[in-house]
């Protein structure tokens, strides 16, 4: 199939969030993209805008474009690429699937041309997980350029002593600071201040809202077991670590998450980050995972040295693409 065939193909534009049945679509897409890269197309919050009961024109643009029964000998009217747009006022974070049977043919310049003509560029960047070169082209033919990096790590054990040198000073706790892990309807206005207060400069984990922290608790994968707080004698919460378990696909095995670490402000200094990393991953490793993997920016120093330390390795990294201009 040519380029010129695709750019003939129609693209249809949902304002809010696509109702069950489409999103059933774009969740098989997903899949099947990340069953061919090894990691997911979509940011979980984009996910949870899709899914969003709040969802509407003023948070989430959605634009699909499938392939008609001409353009495949063995795939026919699928759906061959997705936009989503996560709209926040007039700003707005950009992402693109294509399913990997319809890829190198110009799919997602079709769906990026078309939310040109429908809403712009203007305030809009964009991520591309696993920071493919083909998103690097696309993102150049619109004038863009790479303007944040954000770095997988991960951590594998190969046996249960990998650590255990490290076990003692890990876990000083100052006086006064104990563990304990998440009460669900009773710490969540706690967590929700305290997450704001440790990333306060962070584009995303520091606008958190209950919707948002209500819509991961309600997901399979939550475990209040696996989410650990430090908290003071008044049971005020200094810092927290929230695990997170990808089920095993495509076979590739269960992989646990270092999901987030955040030390409020005034509990720096204290070395509860490390203290509650450590925890977590004996807890993710207790439960049977050789494989633990994070998120961390990759001009965050202080955070990559640490997870250097504890034993993690640059996997792969996601890119956010902006204007050349900002």
């Amino acid at each position: 199939m040519s380029p010129a065939h695709i750019e003939n193909w129609p693209v249809t534009v949902i304002n809010g969030a696509p109702s069950p049945e489409i999103l059933q679509e774009i969740q098989a897409v997903i899949d099947a993209a990340e069953d061919a890269d090894g990691n997911p197309p979509f940011s979980e919050q984009t996910l949870v805008e899709l899914k969003s009961r709040e969802a509407g024109p003023h948070s989430v643009l959605v634009l699909l474009t499938y392939a008609p029964e001409d353009a495949s000998p063995t795939v026919g009217e699928d759906l061959a690429g997705v936009a989503v747009v996560v709209l926040n006022g007039d700003e707005g974070v950009l992402e693109i699937v294509v399913h990997p049977a319809y890829r190198n043919d110009g799919v997602g310049a079709v769906l990026a041309d078309k939310l040109v003509e429908v809403r712009g560029l203007q305030g809009i960047k964009a991520w591309s997980h696993g920071d493919h070169e083909a998103a690097a082209d696309l993102a150049a033919s619109y004038g863009y350029r790479a303007i944040r990096e954000l770095w997988r790590m991960r951590l594998v054990r190969q046996a249960p002593s990998d650590l255990e040198s490290r076990e003692a000073a890990v876990y000083e706790v100052p006086d006064g600071v104990s563990l304990r892990t998440f009460v669900p309807h009773q710490d969540e206005g706690a967590w929700l201040a305290a997450n704001a207060a440790a990333f306060a400069h962070h584009p995303e984990q520091g606008q958190l809202t209950l919707a948002d922290l209500q819509a991961r608790m309600a997901e399979p994968w939550f475990d209040p077991a696996g989410f650990f707080l430090a908290v003071n004698d008044r049971d005020e919460i200094l810092g927290f670590h929230w695990t997170k378990v990808h089920p095993g696909r495509a076979g590739q095995e269960a992989m646990g998450e270092v999901y987030v670490v955040g030390v409020t402000p005034a509990a720096q200094g204290m070395g509860l980050g490390r203290t509650l990393t450590r925890q977590g991953l004996d807890h993710l490793q207790d439960a049977g995972l050789r494989a633990i993997m994070l998120y961390v920016d990759a001009d965050n120093e202080a955070a990559v040295a640490l997870y250097r330390k504890l034993g993690f390795t640059k996997w792969d990294s996601d890119v956010m693409y902006g204007p050349v201009s900002a």
